[in-house]
């Protein structure tokens, strides 16, 4: 396997990664609205992602950097091309890191209100805009003999990418639903438990709609694997809801998001954007990638950097793995 190859791989992981962890994380952000009750409640579910929320945003730097630096063909194109999607999103993720660290700050009602209406939103529509995007990378889009992006943000809108919207949306609500559940206690994980036995089933229609789209288009016999494993890992997560199993629910949900991410990677590869004007202008792990001296030296900062951010992050969520309720929510 040529190093290209592997910081493809490497890529992969860290958006898989990152879909996995920030899944929940939007989805407890969308839960301020549909699950909680009043404001002790919202401030249980923002606690819930309190200390972990930051550090699951390391996975998206992580992507976008090794992006920059092993494929930068890629990141041009990708970055000028879905300028105002991708401005969007991290507006939002600025937006909503303020917003946990300043809705706090003051106990005006009407303060902490305006901050956890900006949690709700910037929670919403980066977990729609990444599944767009998504999707306009699988489908393909306008890109010229140049390896420039010529199209408008319109050709973004396609029922395909709006589909694979709704898809992460739904998903990773249910993901956090399932996350609230496992990390809460009392009324509201009842509560979440019930949400996620109604948010479950849409979430399966929508996935398999679109995974089955994606497939027909673009699939092989690999991301046919992927895509059994994502429906069965669902279904699953679906059940253990029922059966008042948290922890086994969460586990499958995540092996939802890690097998319909590695899915939509599988059916790239070996491209990493395609064009959609045509197939000799796709950019590809070959033409988009940097020198074999430059993915060499990644390769060895990697590998000695990931298994210590990954020790670190996994060290926290244990640290911060009791349940909480609104009887641990001090009275403002």
């Amino acid at each position: 396997m040529e190093l290209h190859d592997v910081w493809f791989v490497l890529i992969a992981v860290l958006w898989i990664g990152y879909f996995f962890l920030e899944g929940f994380d939007f989805g407890i952000g969308v839960l301020t609205k549909l699950l909680a009750r009043d404001r002790k409640e919202r401030r249980v579910l923002i606690n819930t992602i309190g200390p972990v929320w930051d550090g699951n945003e390391v996975w998206l730097l992580s992507a976008g950097g090794a992006t920059f630096a092993a494929f930068p063909e890629w990141y041009a194109t990708l970055f000028s091309g879905f300028y105002l999607p991708l401005l969007l999103i991290l507006v939002c993720l600025i937006v909503r890191g303020v917003a946990f660290e300043y809705r706090a700050k003051r106990p005006e009602e009407n303060w902490q209100r305006n901050w956890e209406n900006a949690i709700f939103w910037t929670s919403l529509i980066p977990a729609v805009l990444w599944g767009v995007a998504f999707g306009n990378i699988v489908r393909g889009v306008k890109i010229d003999a140049q390896m420039e992006y010529v199209g408008s943000v319109a050709d973004l809108l396609n029922p395909y990418a709006l589909l694979g919207g709704l898809v992460t949306l739904a998903l990773f609500t249910f993901h956090g639903t399932v996350f609230a559940g496992l990390k809460t206690v009392g009324e509201i994980r009842a509560r979440a438990r019930k949400l996620a036995l109604v948010l479950g089933p849409v979430t399966a229609v929508l996935a398999l709609g679109f995974l089955l789209w994606t497939q027909y288009g673009h699939g092989d016999g690999a991301s046919l694997v992927a895509l059994i494993v994502a429906v069965v890992a669902l279904v699953g997560a679906i059940g253990a809801v029922g059966a008042g199993r948290e922890g086994w629910s969460f586990m499958l949900s995540g092996v939802t998001i890690v097998a319909a991410v590695a899915m939509l990677f599988l059916t790239l590869f070996p491209n990493v954007m395609p064009s959609s004007l045509n197939e000799a202008w796709n950019l590809t792990v070959t033409n988009a990638s940097s020198t074999p001296y430059t993915l060499k030296i990644m390769t060895w900062c990697a590998a000695i950097a990931t298994p210590l951010v990954m020790l670190y992050q996994g060290w926290t969520y244990w640290v911060f793995r009791k349940r909480i309720g609104t009887q641990h929510i001090a009275d403002a």
